[in-house]
């Protein structure tokens, strides 16, 4: 029998904007393939190196490596004129996307009045907004389970009809809302993207990657968001409208879940969170603030303050439970390096009562438990490996390691691709 390939899942444990991009970008010279299985361009993955920043929203973040086949996969939402802004963004920077982006034909297209209505359905909801991104992603989403979606193969058969047709029920609810919109320039736009489009290999996906799999090519899933803004299992309803967790790799792509090996899952050595929903280890001294400027806490793509606060062990717990990671991966870690005492949430009290399980809502009457421990004081930005870690970082490392009973095996000290230390011979 053929050597068969293997598959592994990446993605983040919080809130978002744990550093995935940056993660995907040094893992993927193990793999041949990097696949994007859920979200939209309402996510921005940060890459830096070799002197250059780069932000990627719906393209893999394998896609520096000249030699990788890179998949947009059937869970992905995908807007064409943001798509096209990015494709050519990378072109210019001499990457040639046309001969190894491949983008599923089940991949639903985000329209221009899906975004009218997300920004409709946000002022209708007043001061219960949820903090959307305004890109269109949960209308899209919506009209992907109630079966009324436009999707990437669409636009090789009668793409013009089903266009109008999407369009004029989108019409009739915003008329119905009495919400007043023009989306004249952004449509020219946005049909100048299909045609950008077109230039592209559309797929069937769940073939090419068991295909690939069956050839022995190992594939690495990358996911977008955060465990915590998953539609079932976060914060909801503050959360994303898709299935961030690692099932969502296995739907997102056509992969059974038997093929799933290794799940890396992605934390910060803090915790942070943009727009509006509950955050229990949330700072609104200065201690926030200092962490959110440490770490230019500002959103990829929005551009927006991120709310910061001490990690939280509860949630994370909880994440590496529904994700069945088995690799940890601590971002930012720098960010801490001035502090003389770190903290870090072991357990919650909800209305009196304490528990380390990550309840049904945690909206009201959350207080969380700390336990303190000693900063390390040392500027780690330089280190090239743990040997040289503080012993105070080496401390709380342990110590993660024994509240999450998961080892962390990839340490980032900086945004530079060079700034990562790999442990344990990982």
């Amino acid at each position: 029998m053929a050597t068969k390939g293997k598959v592994d899942v990446l993605l983040g444990l919080q809130w978002g904007d744990e550093g995935k991009g940056k993660v995907v970008d040094v893992l993927t010279p193990r793999y041949d393939v990097v696949a994007r299985f859920q979200g939209g361009p309402n996510a921005g993955h940060t890459l830096e190196f070799e002197g250059q920043k780069y932000v990627l929203r719906s393209i893999p973040s394998g896609i520096f490596q000249g030699d990788k086949i890179n998949i947009i996969g059937n869970g992905v939402v995908l807007a064409p004129d943001l798509f096209m802004d990015e494709a050519k963004a990378l072109e210019k920077s001499g990457h040639n996307l046309k001969s190894r982006l491949h983008i599923s034909k089940k991949a639903h297209l985000i329209m221009p009045t899906h975004r009218v209505l997300d920004a409709a359905y946000e002022a209708q909801k007043g001061k219960n907004k949820v903090g959307t991104t305004g890109k269109g992603i949960g209308p899209t989403y919506t009209d992907k389970v109630s079966r009324a979606g436009l999707r990437v193969g669409d636009i090789l058969d009668h793409f013009e009809e089903k266009y109008a047709a999407a369009k004029a029920r989108h019409d009739a609810i915003l008329r119905s809302l009495n919400y007043e919109y023009d989306i004249t320039e952004v449509e020219n736009k946005w049909m100048e993207g299909v045609e950008y489009l077109r230039q592209f290999s559309f797929v069937d996906s769940e073939h090419e990657i068991n295909h690939l799999l069956a050839d022995g090519r190992n594939i690495l899933c990358e996911g977008t968001q955060g465990t915590m803004l998953d539609v079932d299992f976060g914060s909801y309803p503050f959360v994303t409208s898709s299935n961030t967790i690692c099932a969502g790799a296995c739907t997102g792509l056509g992969i059974g879940p038997n093929r799933i090996g290794e799940v890396y899952g992605i934390m910060k050595a803090y915790c942070t969170r943009v727009g509006a929903g509950p955050f229990p280890t949330e700072l609104f001294d200065e201690t926030g603030r200092t962490i959110r400027d440490l770490g230019h806490e500002y959103g990829a793509v929005t551009g927006r303050e991120r709310r910061c606060g001490w990690i939280d062990l509860v949630a994370l717990r909880y994440a590496v439970m529904v994700n069945g990671v088995t690799q940890l991966i601590m971002m930012k870690s720098d960010v801490l390096d001035g502090f003389d005492t770190i903290k870090a949430c072991t357990a919650y009290r909800v209305n009196g009562v304490e528990t380390r399980d990550f309840p049904y809502d945690i909206e009201k009457n959350i207080e969380p438990v700390y336990q303190e421990l000693p900063g390390w004081k040392t500027d780690m930005t330089g280190l090239t490996s743990e040997r040289q870690f503080p012993k105070a970082f080496s401390d709380y490392i342990a110590f993660l390691e024994k509240e999450l009973d998961t080892p962390i095996t990839i340490i980032s000290i900086g945004p530079d691709r060079a700034q990562t230390i790999i442990r344990n011979g990982k």
